[in-house]
């Protein structure tokens, strides 16, 4: 990691960092790369998040340790230069694509990840590439709106937190949206995809 993330306050990391992640076993070259990068900056004395995303679900503490980061539940409310903040991978929020729902619903159940976990590294990798291979696929047939996030999902999660500001990955569709949310100014910033840095 660059010297702008070494001088920061803090890393939050929202999710997919890896375009998959198979298990904290993972013994690829990548997999070794990053996490001596996330724990270089965190020896730094910056504090690092990582919050599991839709391609890197199987994040867990053993890849924490290794790489020196906290996990991050999802979603989470930090206090940013004193302003309450809510911090989401995003998937969630896009309410419309009810087969995304059901398939993240799938692979978030303990016992299908305790099943795919048990299987050999290599085939991990090769389901892994078949999944998101027919993500692509799906995603093609799909209209923007169905892959966006709901607005009424964005002001019902403002809401329960009791905050005005929301920080969302996933779409990967960058940008800062301004809107009104009970008669007060709210705004909801998107991350952009890692491949647009």
């Amino acid at each position: 990691l660059g010297g702008r993330a070494r001088q920061s306050d803090a890393l939050y990391i929202l999710g997919d960092l890896f375009e998959a992640w198979i298990g904290d076993d993972d013994d690829s070259q990548l997999a070794s790369t990053v996490c001596d990068a996330l724990n270089s900056c965190a020896c730094t004395g910056v504090p690092v998040f990582v919050m599991q995303g839709n391609r890197d679900f199987l994040i867990g503490t053993a890849f924490a340790e290794r790489s020196g980061v906290a996990l991050l539940e999802d979603p989470a409310v930090i206090d940013l230069y004193g302003t309450g903040v809510l911090l989401t991978h995003g998937d969630r929020l896009c309410t419309e694509d009810s087969r995304y729902q059901a398939f993240r619903r799938q692979v978030r159940d303990p016992r299908w990840q305790r099943d795919f976990l048990a299987r050999p590294l290599a085939e991990r990798r090769r389901l892994a590439a078949d999944m998101r291979d027919a993500s692509r696929l799906e995603q093609q047939d799909k209209p923007p709106v169905i892959l966006d996030v709901s607005p009424a999902a964005v002001n019902e999660w403002l809401r329960q937190h009791g905050v005005r500001q929301l920080i969302h990955g996933h779409t990967h569709r960058a940008g800062i949206h301004d809107f009104e949310l009970d008669g007060a100014p709210a705004r909801r910033m998107v991350l952009g995809d890692w491949y647009a840095g």
